[in-house]
């Protein structure tokens, strides 16, 4: 389905439904590949480690289809060009592909170039073994900010209709503080819009609201009061994302990684799935290309 093939409901009408649309997201790449290990794990070591990246997905695709959830899946050009047949099982059940990069590289460790090229080297991974047009793109740890003024410009001049690439948050990991909370156009005289993941305002601090490790390490009562607060006040749908190793209890550990590191990425593990589906049935769930249109004509 396209943008121009979605046709979710106004939020008008979803307002007084109290049932704004939500776009559900995951970010595919094994436990390995995650931002958060990448002082302690080399890429040249990647495909001597053990691959759970498979099956953990396919733990999401059965738990997408129990909850009745259709969503975005931003996955790696590295992982599709390892499990291409994974590739066309996400797209055989209606869920979108869309870009994150090849191999999780930083945007701002990248040159304009170098850009340009991971962009055209995932893409066509993605394209030719899910046979499905990538029109989303999401940043490795939300890596576009203030120190890469031209990836938007770049992704729309490779036709992209939407990123979702932004935490407008202070972060120690990521996040471009400041920046707008709610869907954006970055680029002037062109269609592209950024969906930035979902922020609460409480007073004047700006959280994280959109799911990952704020959603894992605390109370699920904490993430429906945030975005419940967030819908009442802002009038807008959430923008989720987790990954599949967040639902893998058994993976590997990684020893030598930071405290905070392993704090945040082993805890609550064996929770993440029971959450989830109770976030499934307590929001309403579409796919980012469906909200990215709604946003997008609020934008003209």
């Amino acid at each position: 389905m396209s943008m121009q093939d979605a046709r979710p409901e106004s939020f008008a009408t979803a307002r007084k439904a109290d049932a704004l649309l939500n776009a559900m997201s995951v970010d595919i790449e094994d436990w390995f590949q995650v931002g958060a290990f990448e002082t302690v794990i080399d890429r040249s070591d990647w495909d001597q480690l053990e691959h759970r990246v498979e099956r953990n997905t396919e733990a999401v695709l059965a738990l997408f289809d129990e909850a009745g959830i259709k969503a975005t899946f931003f996955i790696l050009g590295w992982v599709a060009e390892r499990y291409p047949a994974l590739m066309r099982r996400i797209a055989a059940a209606g869920h979108e592909i869309a870009n994150h990069g090849y191999d999780h590289a930083r945007v701002f460790t990248l040159s304009p170039d170098q850009f340009r090229a991971d962009l055209d080297r995932s893409r066509k991974l993605l394209e030719d073994s899910s046979g499905q047009k990538v029109m989303g793109y999401r940043a490795p740890s939300f890596s576009i900010d203030q120190r890469t003024p031209w990836a938007h410009e770049i992704l729309a001049e490779q036709g992209y209709a939407y990123s979702s690439s932004v935490a407008p948050i202070r972060h120690d990991h990521y996040g471009w503080a400041g920046s707008p909370r709610f869907a954006w156009k970055p680029v002037p005289q062109s269609g592209i819009i950024e969906l930035p993941v979902t922020t609460v305002k409480l007073g004047n601090r700006i959280l994280a609201a959109g799911g990952g490790g704020f959603f894992r390490l605390l109370p699920y009562a904490a993430y429906e009061r945030s975005i419940r607060k967030m819908q009442r006040d802002d009038g807008h749908g959430a923008i989720f994302y987790f990954h599949p190793w967040e639902i893998d209890p058994e993976q590997p550990r990684v020893k030598d990684a930071p405290i905070r590191s392993k704090v945040r990425h082993y805890t609550n593990l064996n929770r993440m799935r029971a959450k989830l589906l109770r976030a499934a049935q307590d929001f309403k769930w579409g796919r980012v290309d469906e909200l990215a249109a709604l946003e997008a004509g609020l934008l003209r």
